[in-house]
């Protein structure tokens, strides 16, 4: 006699956040701004570097 196939595990599904994650919310939001708004003035100002090293 064979044993069943073990049962599968539910996938995991997206529930909405948690009340103390929705309060972080704001705080995140100005942490990627922190980081991305310098990160994005780099990228910009290398693609003007690159234009001119390249278009002389």
């Amino acid at each position: 006699m064979t044993a069943p196939p073990p049962a599968s595990t539910p996938a995991p599904t997206a529930a909405a956040p948690a009340p103390a994650e929705r309060g972080r919310l704001p705080l995140m939001a100005i942490a990627w701004l922190w980081v991305g708004a310098p990160f994005a003035y780099g990228v910009y100002e290398l693609t003007m570097k690159l234009k001119q090293l390249f278009t002389g």
